[in-house]
């Protein structure tokens, strides 16, 4: 039993080269990935510049919302990211093709998430890169700690494309688009560019409940007052395991179902 847990760092590694391939033989996807990102970071770069001139609040804390802009687009290009490697596979007619051979559903796990590390980074290093030389703006001027929360918003987003990635297998390509809808639903709850005692005390019990808020939160404090809150990172953290575990479950209730019913081999475009 325990060796169906076992790990094949040549399969991951083989799939993983599958999508660098797939991505590097394609202009129109490499900009993609960094096209959306680069835009809003300049849009709301521009947006701050107006604000500072505008508010006492605003020119104490002047990357605030850059800030929000950039981690934002990290959980969103985590979750597509997640998404898309399964979204290429049934586009191609590929998934049968995949589970045919040894490839356990673990390992497609890994190496999805592999590649979503990938595309957020290359799709967002433009945009890091450009917050700098416009806006004289680094995150990662604010210390180590933040990369945390980075990790935090990564693991959200790998925890909602497997969700997002059972609903596809359950539905079928129908319910593609949710792949870049799904992820708005928590942005309200996020706390994104506001704090969470902006939202009526009933929603802030629901927004306490995602481990974007705690990001978001102690961004802003980091960011503001200078101050790193462990137990926001702590709270990230705890709640993320529970996404983690979720999403899991959810893909592999979804994966033997769709194993079962023969879908591997019928899904496509």
């Amino acid at each position: 039993m325990m060796n169906n847990f076992n790990l094949s760092g040549r399969r991951i590694n083989a799939l993983v080269l599958r999508h660098y391939y797939l991505i590097r033989g394609s202009i129109p996807r490499i900009l993609e990935m960094a096209y959306w990102p680069t835009v809003q970071m300049v849009i709301w770069g521009f947006v701050t510049q107006f604000f500072i001139g505008h508010s006492s609040w605003l020119a104490s804390a002047a990357g605030v919302l850059i800030g929000a802009v950039l981690l934002w687009d990290l959980l969103f290009r985590s979750q597509i990211g997640f998404s898309m490697c399964f979204l290429e596979e049934m586009w191609s007619r590929n998934l049968g093709h995949l589970f045919v051979s040894p490839l356990r559903p673990h390992e497609f796990i890994i190496s999805m998430m592999v590649v979503s590390c990938l595309r957020g980074f290359f799709g967002l290093l433009p945009s890091w890169v450009l917050a700098f030389v416009f806006f004289e703006f680094s995150i990662f001027s604010y210390g180590l700690g933040i990369v945390a929360f980075f990790s935090c918003l990564m693991v959200m987003g790998w925890a909602l494309g497997m969700i997002v990635v059972a609903l596809v297998l359950r539905f079928g390509l129908g319910a593609e688009s949710l792949a870049w809808v799904a992820i708005f639903a928590f942005a309200p709850i996020s706390a994104v560019y506001y704090p969470v005692e902006t939202l009526p005390a009933w929603l802030q019990i629901i927004a306490w409940c995602t481990p974007s808020a705690y990001v978001f939160e102690g961004m802003r404090s980091v960011l503001i007052d200078n101050n790193f809150r462990y137990d926001l990172l702590l709270g990230a953290i705890l709640v993320n395991i529970i996404y983690l575990f979720a999403g899991i479950f959810v893909f592999s209730f979804s994966f033997l179902g769709a194993r079962k019913q023969g879908k591997l081999l019928q899904t496509g475009e």
